[in-house]
């Protein structure tokens, strides 16, 4: 559809134009800093940043039912620009124009309603949102455009050239970076450090494909996540890791598509999304605070944040209820299914202190909750929800085990719809799958399969079938005619089929 089809009074808003300022405040000093360049810590202080409009009242002038007739008609538009999370564009990177966004076909990914039984066993309505359906099959895609888009705007600005993006990953991350970088090739080119054998195939797979320089160092996240940020600060690198606040901006678009997909009414609803780095909880709470300080939210939605307990930091850190005594204290992390939230020190926490504390006190109660849950149980819920429709990672599965784990606990009520994040798709993280059939888990794993979700191929081969066929060997006559009948009454018996009588 075109702009000039587009309703008289929503014509003026169709295309973004809004003038904004956008700052880096640092959240320990409070000091403000200009996006003429990139930074990723307080220069003052040391500490991480946000980025703030200072020129968003602005954007409370235009009226709520405005703005949700906008964002629902730019839906209809063909600019590849504004196709992607940039659909929310004076809310994510105003400063940034249309001609610089990197639209990889990223967001507006599928929310799909569970099963009448998956929601019977839950206990509440709940939906999945398939973030695995990003180009690179995790949500980090949002973060990443983001990002790569501003990034791309400072080189045709000339603020900056010959970029080399770095980042630490736990395996979407660097799949993510990789895929944004070689789309700006030459300008941009992508370094990836990984933890050793610490990340699956496919997502090893996926930055060696984009052409990126993959480096496995020994340990876990958070040692590379050292390396990386040694290398920011001393060579002139770009850092594509959550510390990156243009990553957060980008992310927030998760919570505006909740907002549209639910036609802004978040009465009732619990969003629920696993915590590593803390960029992601992050950057849903902030999107949805600028929905509803500009109206066109009407309420906050409860947020859950889920952790496994072998890597619990942000839960462990609001298990003491009293603000004024909480002490983060980073932890030693143990292997998990959950790879991507195997992060013992988050680098986004300080923002998840601040954030949380504002939504609390906008939404004038407690709003925001933590669970933790085992690795036993992120597993078997991952495989449940895949038996039952969907394509949940174990980051999904993880999500949802704490949607269950709230439940119980009566932090989620069952009038409550809640939209469970599945952060990557199943296939990245299929041999955690496999590991739970064959029952060989590590023991650190502490998962021990569960029979009744247990699956293996049958090989069929009848008794007494002396010729079968083979690659570059075909059967025929006779020989492919008994081949047939054989094995396809073997599979009917092993199904319990009854045979069909023709008249």
């Amino acid at each position: 559809m075109k702009p000039q089809d587009f309703p008289k009074e929503i014509k003026p808003f169709i295309l973004p134009s809004h003038d904004s300022d956008l700052m880096y405040r640092c959240l320990g000093c409070g000091h403000w800093f200009g996006i003429n360049k990139l930074l990723y810590t307080c220069p003052d202080c040391g500490q991480v940043l946000l980025i703030y409009d200072n020129n968003f009242e602005q954007l409370k002038k235009t009226p709520a039912d405005v703005w949700r007739k906008t964002f629902d008609y730019r839906k209809m538009l063909t600019i590849p620009a504004i196709e992607g999370i940039y659909l929310y564009h004076e809310f994510i990177g105003p400063v940034i124009p249309l001609d610089s966004i990197v639209y990889l076909g990223e967001g507006h990914t599928p929310v799909v309603e569970a099963n009448l039984f998956l929601q019977k066993k839950a206990g509440l309505k709940f939906y999945f949102k398939n973030d695995g359906q990003n180009p690179s099959a995790s949500f980090k895609d949002r973060g990443m455009a983001s990002a790569l888009s501003y990034i791309n705007y400072l080189v045709q600005e000339g603020h900056i050239s010959d970029v080399l993006a770095v980042c630490a990953s736990t395996g979407d991350t660097s799949a993510s970076a990789a895929l944004y970088a070689a789309f700006l090739q030459p300008k941009v080119k992508s370094a990836v450090l990984l933890p050793h054998k610490k990340v699956t195939p496919q997502q090893l797979a996926q930055p060696l494909g984009s052409g990126a320089s993959v480096f496995e160092i020994p340990g876990v996240f958070d040692d590379c996540m050292k390396v990386v940020e040694a290398l920011s600060e001393n060579y002139n690198v770009a850092l594509l890791n959550s510390k990156n606040a243009w990553r957060i901006l980008g992310q927030e678009s998760y919570s505006y598509e909740i907002a549209q997909a639910f036609e802004y009414d978040m009465e009732n609803r619990v969003v629920v999304v696993p915590i590593g780095n803390a960029g992601n909880i992050t950057a849903v709470m902030s999107g949805f605070l600028k929905f509803y300080e500009t109206g066109i939210i009407t309420c906050l939605p409860k947020i859950l944040g889920v952790q496994s307990e072998h890597a619990n930091p942000v839960y462990r850190y609001y298990l003491e209820p009293d603000a004024a005594k909480r002490k983060f204290t980073p932890v030693v992390v143990k292997p998990s299914v959950a790879q991507a939230a195997m992060i013992g020190n988050p680098v986004s926490m300080p923002r998840v202190i601040h954030l949380v504390d504002l939504y609390n006190r906008m939404s004038g109660k407690q709003n925001v909750f933590f669970i933790e849950v085992t690795e036993q149980s992120i597993m078997d819920w991952e495989l449940l929800a895949n038996r039952n429709g969907h394509i949940a990672c174990t980051h999904g599965g993880e999500s949802l085990a704490g949607l269950v784990a709230a439940r119980k606990q009566k932090i989620v009520e069952e009038k409550d719809i809640a939209v469970v994040d599945s952060t990557a798709h199943a296939i990245k993280f299929s041999g955690f799958q496999e590991k739970y059939f064959e029952n060989n888990f590590e023991a650190e794993f502490e998962v021990s399969p569960d029979p009744a979700l247990i699956n293996a191929p049958f090989y069929v081969h009848p008794e007494g079938l002396a010729k079968v066929p083979s690659p570059g060997k075909p059967l025929d006559g006779e020989d492919f005619d008994r081949f047939v009948n054989e094995t396809s009454r073997d599979i009917a018996k092993r199904l319990g089929l009854k045979k069909v009588f023709k008249a």
